[in-house]
């Protein structure tokens, strides 16, 4: 049997890198503090946290406008984030542990501080004037079409010098790429090809089906919708087939180097497309984001659902994704925890690290970091500065990394970017690594037990039905090796049927367990304690 590929097996660590470890005390994280935190991320002992791999925010030079979202030179580091030496450093020192690295690749648009936005807004027969989408408007003071930015507004911004709009899906000064041009395609290849060949060992695809446009830029139809953007049919400006071609086009640049992946993010409200951008698991990319567990709130029986789907829907061979936390979403820890936040994060670690698929980490999340509450005057998302009062900005889920109970929760000796956390004096790495009753040490031995057993990395996933309302419960089963997992999303407790038979000669045993509990082998039922997470072996 071929080896199963390290990105089924392994758990991705997302590191928001100006949040992350603050090397030389300026405020903002950097390569250097990351290279100085590896033995914490994996140093081959119980002491580390022990992930696979880690997938860093953008790096390239940028006026960080975006978190790092609005790229000026794709071919740089920048300097605020360190040198390329240090990249290469970091790179190799990730290797030597057994980490990948995965890079966060930005498509779909530039700064609009890029020399090449510079120079196609300059006139209107400039040579790069059609690495943008540029139109004369439908009428005066009329933008081209009724399409909608992501952050609401029109997508088209008028640009006085050449009396044109051009099209940002996002935010006025991420212009979009013109990915029609086959010179701008051909560039944007040639910039994987580059970080591929500097050993990196793969890309996180930022809005990978938002590359290409409706060539005639028809109107997107309406619909009911919550607001402007979620009342449009994005028939028009997401998901084209071309898209999908550049997934294959950039699956098989990976595939000339051994051991790449592509993760992609699929901005869509419709999980099918999610499922496209995999192909036949050898003509796409390797994981496609899966959205809906972002949606969910804390309930057994939407998880249930939501897993049934994907399971359902995705081809056999290809791989799920999972993920409750990441630099745009609110913390997993505030948004799912309710009036029992440790206890649930306890749960949700479990049903994370346990389904088949590969799970991503968000930095924090192991010591059960909240979403901060971050003061107007210090907010950094433009999101969140332009709906401000309305908390819909992303600062609160960037907030540095919380160390010790030091000042500045050890992110920085000097100052931090955006304030850290109010919870960091009792909440943080160095308070919880000595304590085994703590969140940070739950997944350490989560994420030991899903290295060490086949079932959970690598096995097949089977819904255990007839289970009492608040549980979801399901195997793991590779060849004669079987893992149950029941979670418990109640306060209560439930008592369960008898677990399904396991392999032939073999017998349950209790594995791990969130609660202290004199269970014997051989169980013939289950009692679940409130908010327990169960796992039982067969042995």
């Amino acid at each position: 049997m071929p080896e199963t590929p390290w990105w089924r097996r392994g758990v991705v660590y997302q590191i928001a890198v100006p949040s992350f470890a603050d090397s030389n005390g300026d405020g903002r994280g950097d390569l250097r503090g990351i290279i100085e935190r590896l033995d914490y991320l994996n140093d081959s002992t119980d002491t580390s946290l022990g992930i696979d791999a880690i997938w860093l925010t953008p790096i390239n030079m940028s006026p960080l406008s975006d978190f790092g979202y609005d790229v000026s030179d794709y071919y740089s580091i920048d300097p605020r984030f360190g040198t390329m030496r240090d990249f290469d450093e970091l790179v190799e020192e990730c290797h030597r542990r057994g980490i990948r690295v995965v890079m966060d690749l930005v498509l779909n648009h530039t700064s609009i501080d890029h020399p090449w936005f510079v120079e196609s807004r300059s006139s209107r027969d400039n040579h790069k004037r059609d690495w943008y989408i540029w139109r004369d408007g439908r009428a005066p003071g009329k933008p081209p079409n009724d399409w909608l930015a992501v952050v609401e507004g029109s997508a088209w911004q008028y640009d006085e010098t050449t009396d044109q709009y051009y099209y940002h899906a996002f935010l006025p000064f991420q212009p979009d790429l013109n990915w029609r041009n086959p010179d701008v395609r051909r560039e944007m290849l040639g910039v994987a090809r580059f970080w591929l060949d500097k050993g990196v060992d793969g890309f996180r695809l930022d809005l990978v089906n938002c590359l290409y446009e409706d060539v005639l830029l028809r109107n997107n139809p309406p619909k009911l919708g919550p607001r402007p953007y979620l009342a449009q049919k994005h028939v028009h400006d997401l998901s084209q087939p071309e898209s999908l071609e550049i997934a294959s086009e950039l699956r098989r640049l990976a595939d000339e180097f051994e051991g790449r992946v592509l993760m992609g993010e699929v901005l869509t409200d419709m999980p099918d497309v999610c499922v496209d951008y995999l192909g036949d698991g050898t003509d796409r990319l390797h994981l496609s984001f899966y959205f809906d567990f972002i949606r969910i709130k804390w309930n057994s029986g939407a998880f249930r659902r939501s897993v049934r789907w994907l399971e359902e829907h995705i081809p056999r061979d290809e791989w799920p994704c999972y993920y409750l936390s990441n630099h745009d979403l609110p913390r997993s820890y505030t948004r799912l925890g309710g009036s029992h936040p440790r206890a649930r994060a306890k749960v949700a670690a479990v049903m994370l690290l346990t389904l088949r698929g590969t799970p991503i980490l968000y930095y924090g999340e192991e010591i059960g970091m909240p979403s901060s509450r971050v003061p107007r005057r210090m907010l950094d998302d433009p999101i969140g500065r332009k709906f401000w009062p309305l908390r819909v900005g992303r600062d609160g889920s960037r907030a540095p990394m919380q160390w010790s109970a030091k000042a500045n929760a050890g992110f920085s000796s000097w100052r931090s970017w955006l304030p850290v956390d109010s919870s960091y004096r009792s909440r943080n790495v160095e308070q919880q690594g000595g304590r085994p009753d703590s969140l940070l040490s739950w997944y350490r031995q989560l994420l030991c037990l899903r290295k060490a057993n086949q079932a959970l990395h690598s096995g097949d996933y089977h819904e255990i039905d007839q289970v009492p309302a608040g549980v979801f419960a399901y195997t793991r089963q590779s060849g004669p090796e079987a893992v149950a997992v029941y979670l418990n999303f109640t306060a209560h407790r439930i008592a369960c049927p008898r677990p399904p038979e396991p392999p032939p000669g073999r017998a349950w045993h209790v594995l791990l367990s969130t609660h202290e509990a004199d269970r014997t082998s051989g169980l013939s039922h289950i009692r679940l304690m409130p908010n327990e997470a169960l796992l039982i072996e067969a042995i």
